[in-house]
């Protein structure tokens, strides 16, 4: 099993480690009203494990992006705010592969040798949470799993062997589907789940409710958002809800298939990095709606509210030609009767009937709508493109012979090249370009679903024809429970908190030394000011953990900063001398001034953009 690609690549726990520090980077604790940075706590397998990469630096601030809040108390059942969240989210790494990460975010009494050492109030509680990470998209088994987990720990039945000789059993043992070939059935204690993928020959596997969608945006809103994604604006979703900010992110990347979203995505940004909405070029990224943004430039960016149905930019977005718009419009309103139509109406009539509606599609929408969702946007890509294989040609610098292709459409459609202005800003988007490079490989071309519904179109066949008429039944693959030496039968392991993952010698001494320093401290100087930690010496008590999430975040703020300088520098007039202007030489000092050689790769990018872009 050892080689096999797994589910499961690691359970991690995030909340307050032995390091603690507030938001804005003080040490120490600072009273419950504060936010402290979230940390690594447990995972499982050790980052030595060799079949995988550590998990990313980042994924503390990540799951938990509003930081730790240390409370008075923990679950009480009558206030809502106190329960547990399960929500999934999505980080991107260098190469542009995902990691999906299922979450769930509780409170959990803070453990009493930290209580001890920073001398924070007996029986106090904080945010903690529980991952599944994984490179699979399989946001159901994974969420599926963690919830089983979570209530495990937390049942008075308590569990038949100890919680995390199960969760290593989980992690180690139950494999990543063959698409289309398996379907893998493991048990959780007495909870039986499984496992499977679709065939390679179908949409790509996308394991999560379109119905979101949806429901947050009536058609003309969905249209307007699917059309600023494929022209690659810059798109800040906000939601009071983790789980919609992915859900709806997710959702947006697969209805642009067979385009890929080529930029920044980022579908939860944590609390301090609102600053990138700066950014001057394309992204993707979602933020809570608690967040304040009075503070950054919204010039150019399309915010997309999905708790009001309202989108917002100050540029225009231009819109879809009129046959492809009113086929889009159409079939999604023939999908959407009599499930979640009612949505359009909400502007005309905000009583009841938009409640009702929504309450009542919850039971009707299905996997089913899903699929007839994404094959309608497939079918208006093979409308929109139509033709297109026959102006590839790769002795073109872009690959594509652009004006041909528009003067064709504009004799198809009897409409002028000058009114296909969306047209004219997709075919030179990254994405369009990222395409016609994948077409010419051969694999990807076997199973290019655009040309083979293009095809079936011609030949006057149903959309359906390009999918397999059979799939075989999947092999079953049984994974046996784990035998735990020592246990005995009727046994059971009860929690009062989450338990901590058995640390080794070196792990334990780390944590007692750091400790012992807190608490030496404020014993000799308990007036003492807290300690910024802003680099130089001080930032040299960072693990190599929190050094490498604080490295990530430079590098984002430098690019941020490059980018927004480089088009500054770009608008100089004519009579102005660009090696004396404050855009070169802040340009010139971020790259001198950094050893590591991020701002000089970051600049390279931004030329290279540029030249790309004017190609």
């Amino acid at each position: 099993m050892a080689s096999t690609s797994r589910i499961f690549e690691y359970f991690v726990v995030c909340g307050l480690g032995p390091e603690i520090r507030a938001l804005d980077g003080l040490k120490g604790f600072h009273g419950a009203e504060e936010m402290y940075m979230p940390a690594f706590i447990d995972q499982f397998p050790h980052s030595g494990h060799a079949l995988y990469p550590p998990p990313p630096p980042q994924l503390p601030t990540c799951v938990l992006p509003a930081g730790v809040r240390i409370y008075s108390s923990g679950l009480d059942a009558n206030d809502v705010s106190t329960y547990p969240r399960s929500y999934p989210i999505v980080l991107t790494e260098g190469d542009g592969s995902k990691i999906y990460v299922s979450c769930i975010a509780f409170r959990d009494p803070i453990c009493e040798d930290i209580i001890e050492a920073y001398q924070i109030p007996v029986n106090s509680f904080a945010d903690k949470c529980i991952c599944f990470v994984s490179h699979s998209p399989c946001f159901q088994v994974l969420r599926d799993a963690l919830e089983e987990i979570f209530v495990l720990c937390f049942s008075p039945a308590g569990c038949s062997k100890p919680l995390w000789d199960i969760i290593s059993h989980v992690v180690s043992n139950v494999p990543l589907p063959t698409p289309g070939k398996d379907r893998v059935l493991f048990a959780i204690d007495n909870c039986l789940l499984s496992a499977e993928t679709p065939p390679k020959e179908w949409l790509p596997h996308a394991d999560i409710s379109f119905q979101p969608l949806v429901q947050c945006l009536d058609v003309d809103k969905l249209i307007q958002l699917f059309t600023a994604v494929l022209l690659e604006r810059r798109i800040l979703l906000r939601s009071n809800k983790y789980t919609l900010l992915t859900l709806v992110s997710e959702a947006i990347c697969h209805l642009i298939y067979p385009i890929r979203w080529q930029h920044v995505y980022i579908p939860i940004i944590f609390s301090s990095g609102v600053d990138y909405i700066d950014a001057p070029t394309p992204y993707m990224m979602g933020l809570h709606s608690g967040v304040d943004t009075s503070t950054v430039t919204m010039d150019g960016v399309v915010v997309v509210d999905l708790e009001y149905n309202r989108i917002t930019t100050t540029e225009d977005i231009p819109p879809i030609p009129e046959s492809e718009h009113s086929f889009l419009r159409g079939e999604i309103l023939k999908l959407l009767q009599p499930n979640v139509v009612a949505i359009d109406y909400m502007k005309i009539n905000l009583g009841s009937m938009g409640d009702y509606s929504l309450r009542t599609a919850a039971k009707s929408w299905g996997q089913d709508h899903d699929f007839q969702l994404r094959l309608i946007f497939l079918r208006f890509f093979a409308q929109i493109m139509s033709g297109y294989r026959n102006f590839i040609d790769n002795a073109l610098p872009t690959g594509f012979n652009a004006q041909a292709f528009l003067k064709k459409r504009s004799r198809v459609t009897n409409q002028p090249v000058e009114s296909m202005s969306m047209i004219m800003q997709f075919i030179e988007t990254q994405g369009f370009l990222d395409y016609l490079e994948r077409c010419n490989n051969a694999e990807e071309f076997t199973n290019n679903l655009l040309d083979k519904l293009q095809d079936a179109t011609g030949r006057g066949q149903s959309p359906l024809a390009i999918f397999p008429s059979h799939v075989a039944d999947p092999e079953i693959i049984t994974i046996a429970d784990s035998e735990i030496e020592g246990s005995e039968p009727g046994n059971r392991h009860c929690y009062k908190s989450f338990p901590a993952n058995a640390r080794t010698e070196e792990q334990e001494e780390k944590r007692k030394s750091i400790l012992a320093l807190v608490g030496g401290a404020s014993k000799q100087v308990p007036s003492s000011p807290a300690v910024r930690i802003s680099g130089g010496p001080k930032a040299e008590s960072l693990s190599p953990r929190e050094r490498a999430a604080e490295r990530e975040r430079m590098v984002l703020d430098i690019k941020v900063k490059l980018q927004g300088l480089w088009l500054r520098l770009l608008r100089l007039g004519a009579t102005e001398d660009p090696l004396s202007s404050f855009e070169y030489g802040t340009i010139l000092a971020l790259i001198e001034s950094d050893a590591e050689g991020i701002g000089g790769s970051g600049f390279v990018e931004c030329i290279r953009e540029h030249i790309h872009s004017v190609i």
